[in-house]
C-alpha cells in the first residue's frame, strides 16, 4: 500500500468529489455521498477499508496530510489536483518511479528539496513523451559510474559554453547592425 496515491484519493474524494456540480453543492457528507455515482461511492468505500486497514500511527499521518490539503488556498489546490490527475494517467511503472523517488525526496536536506521541487514542476508540466525521456534519462544516470557522470557533466559544460559563446557573437551582430 502506499501512502502517497492513497492520499491524494482520500483527499480528493472527501473534498471535492462533485466539484463539476459546484451550484448544487450538498451540504453535508451524507448527502455528497448518496450525490455520487455507485462507482465513486464503491471506490470511496474501497478507500475506506484500505485506510482502516493501516496502522494507526499511518492513519493518523494520513489524516494530518489530509487537513493540510484542505487548508490549502484554492489556487494551491488547483494544482495539487491537477497534479493529481496528472499522476493518476500514468502509467504503474511511472507512478512507482515517482513514488519510490517521492520517499527518496523526503530524506534530503530542505535546500536540495527546493532545487528539486522545481526539478519536478518541469517534469510535471511536461509531455507524457518528454516526461518518459526525462524518466530514462535519469535511470541511465543512475546506472553510469561516478567517471562517466564526469564525463557527462563536462560534455554538457562545454555545450554551454559553446550555447553562451554563440548567443553572444549574435547579440554582437545584431548590435553592429
Amino acid at each position: 500500500m502506499k501512502p502517497l496515491p492513497l492520499l491524494w484519493c482520500l483527499g480528493l474524494l472527501a473534498s471535492a468529489p462533485l466539484r463539476a456540480q459546484a451550484q448544487a453543492q450538498p451540504s453535508s457528507d451524507a448527502e455528497r455521498f448518496r450525490s455520487m455515482t455507485p462507482a465513486q461511492q464503491e471506490e470511496l468505500r474501497q478507500r475506506f477499508r484500505e485506510l482502516k486497514q493501516l496502522p494507526p500511527a499511518q492513519q493518523a499521518e494520513l489524516k494530518a496530510q489530509l487537513e493540510r490539503l484542505n487548508s490549502l488556498p484554492p489556487a494551491e489546490r488547483l494544482q495539487v489536483e491537477e497534479n493529481y490527475k496528472r499522476f493518476q494517467s500514468m502509467g504503474p511503472a511511472e507512478r512507482q518511479e515517482v513514488t519510490e523517488r517521492w520517499q527518496k525526496f523526503k530524506q534530503l536536506s530542505p535546500e536540495k528539496q527546493a532545487e528539486l521541487r522545481a526539478q519536478l514542476r518541469t517534469v510535471m508540466d511536461a509531455s507524457p513523451e518528454q516526461r518518459k525521456q526525462t524518466f530514462e534519462n535519469m535511470r541511465r544516470w543512475e546506472k553510469m559510474d561516478p567517471h562517466q557522470r564526469e564525463e557527462l557533466r563536462q560534455k554538457f559544460r562545454e555545450q554551454r559554453m559553446e550555447r553562451k559563446q554563440r548567443l553572444q557573437e549574435h547579440h554582437e551582430l545584431r548590435k553592429n547592425r
